[in-house]
């Protein structure tokens, strides 16, 4: 029997693979080839799925991990510094894209409950189609992405109200009074508990748990299936445990670290969510879901973006910002598959709107893709067709130095306190990366701009804006992970000056090849003087080769190689 799983599994991630390189490159997201191939294995065609109870728990066990992330994410303060056009447009997309959902589901003969869930799944959108192609095109930062990602975070709310209301509906008897009461009142107590023990027992802990990564790692596991078992014994779901448990987490410093680290466990059983899901569709229902898919997936594509567009316009933002905040969000998301996968297990929808959602998600999904790889061309096609209507004549533009650092610190040791009064008599916004728990209690209780983090994360400098930083400064006494931050950042950013620390000369000659501006050693200059150096000269790069030549000479001229 376990070998007869293992040979299934086997087959079935290599199948998987083969269809994704495709699906790579013809650019369009891997989760259409996890679809597509969980199609080819199922009954309709190759039947290599045998063991379908064990690869359901795989499923359960993708979408645990998923909405833990999701929770991790849903760090709700962040709503304030976005302002009313998320909520906003967040609101008046759900009530016009959930109305035409609703509107057209009825007409399509669906009754009111599979109605209502068609339209709360057009409204939901794509995290992780939007994130990635936002980061791939740097635009994270921008305006409009900033919009979007803001608006994501309000259907992550939605999109936690709505499950707590699928639990109160399990068994198909419809949403009783009785029920919602017993579950808003079972909710607040496992709030109040997840608040009080997120609040006074974690920061306790926390500091030890993220002093080591595989302690950290294995904590987040265990916190996030705890809580989500935890809810499942109180009468909830563990999807709504899960997402709990990530939303509990959120506010922690150590929050994007926990991601980062679960992301690749999340991204494994989560291929096998979407694989189970394609198994269990069928060619004939595939093609009866054709014309109702079509047709709910036009509301998506083309009136989730004008209602965006408008909405924005009318708040007064720009017509390209607003056009491309739109085209952003023209797709729904993973969660609407889930979503309707739950409400089928509960009874509450019948099994063939799974796969209508799940074949609007494949039209959207690869729609959007290109819509948003090429929005700034469509943008300027329909700016001919005078899309002024979509814009007041007061706007806000945007300012694209926001989100920026110009000044970076990566380490606090070794004299960082020195660095940051520098920066402070420089006057430029600056930010210290650090991975050191203490470091980080520290830096939030000092109020020093801070984030908790790997320096040797490649996604975590991409959003840091490296290509953009003026000055960075390194003060790890890590040799290897100060040479590959060093490498990339003189890669990504050759006009920055590189300033690092090494623990001889011989590191230090390696770090200048490797593209440094200039390299302290203890013995030979500390970090007060250049301090120092950096408050009498700033940002100018070619005083501080002159600085580096000398250094250079210096070493070289009293460097002794070892013997072989």
């Amino acid at each position: 029997m376990d070998e007869s799983i293992f040979a299934e599994l086997s087959l079935i991630i290599a199948i998987a693979a083969g269809i994704s390189i495709f699906m790579r490159l013809i650019k369009q997201p891997l989760i259409l080839g996890y679809i597509f191939a969980g199609l080819l294995v199922g009954p309709s065609l190759l039947n290599v799925i045998h063991s379908v109870e064990i690869f359901e728990i795989f499923s359960s066990i993708g979408i645990a991990l998923l909405l833990f992330i999701i929770g991790l994410g849903m760090n709700v303060s962040e709503l304030k510094k976005l302002g009313k056009v998320v909520l906003i447009t967040a609101t008046t997309s759900l009530l016009v894209i959930g109305l035409l959902g609703y509107a057209t589901s009825s007409v399509l003969g669906f009754n009111k409950t599979e109605s209502l869930i068609v339209g709360l799944c057009l409204f939901f959108s794509s995290t992780i189609v939007i994130v990635k192609i936002l980061s791939d095109k740097k635009e994270q930062n921008r305006l409009h992405g900033r919009v979007a990602i803001g608006v994501i975070l309000v259907e992550d709310i939605v999109a936690t109200i709505a499950l707590l209301f699928m639990v109160a509906g399990q068994g198909g008897n419809g949403l009783q009074l009785t029920e919602v009461g017993w579950l808003f009142a079972k909710g607040i107590g496992m709030l109040l508990f997840l608040a009080v023990f997120s609040t006074k027992v974690l920061p306790a802990v926390s500091k030890y748990i993220a002093s080591s990564q595989e302690l950290l790692f294995l904590s987040a596991v265990a916190w996030g299936f705890g809580i989500a078992t935890l809810f499942k014994l109180s009468g909830f779901s563990i999807e709504v445990g899960a997402l709990f448990g990530g939303v509990a987490l959120a506010s922690s410093p150590y929050a994007r670290e926990i991601g980062a680290r679960l992301k690749p466990l999340r991204d494994f059983f989560i291929v096998l969510f979407f694989i189970t899901l394609g198994q269990g569709m069928s060619l004939s229902n595939l093609s009866a879901a054709i014309w109702p898919a079509l047709a709910l997936s036009a509301i998506v594509i083309i009136g989730k973006p004008l209602t965006i567009t408008s909405t924005m316009g009318l708040l007064g933002y720009t017509k390209r910002v607003s056009f491309k905040t739109g085209i952003n969000l023209s797709q729904i998301s993973e969660f609407s598959i889930v979503l309707v996968v739950l409400a089928s297990t509960a009874g509450l929808v019948d099994q063939k709107l799974t796969a209508i959602i799940t074949l609007v998600a494949i039209i959207t999904i690869a729609t959007s893709t290109y819509l948003m790889q090429y929005d700034d061309e469509l943008f300027n096609i329909f700016d001919r067709l005078k899309l002024h209507f979509f814009e007041r004549e007061i706007t806000y533009h945007e300012h694209r130095s926001r989100g920026s650092y110009p000044l970076l610190l990566f380490g606090y040791h070794h004299g960082g306190h020195e660095f940051l009064k520098a920066f402070e008599d420089i006057g430029k916004p600056y930010l210290v990366i650090d991975y050191d728990p203490a470091v980080v209690e520290s830096l939030e209780t000092k109020k020093v701009p801070y984030m908790y983090g790997d320096a040797t994360d490649i996604e975590l400098l991409d959003e840091l804006g490296i290509d953009k930083a003026k000055l960075a400064i390194c003060t790890f006494s890590d040799f290897e992970v100060t040479k590959q931050l060093v490498k990339h950042i003189a890669k990504t950013n050759h006009a920055a000056v590189i300033i690092c620390h090494a623990n001889n000369k011989q590191e230090a000659i390696e770090l200048y090849e490797a593209g440094s501006t200039y390299v302290m050693i203890p013995q030979y200059i500390g970090s007060e003087k250049i301090s120092s150096f950096i408050r009498k000269n700033g940002l100018n790069k070619k005083e501080f080769e002159v600085f580096r030549e000398k250094h250079l000479n210096y070493l070289q001229s009293h460097f002794e190689p070892a013997e072989a």
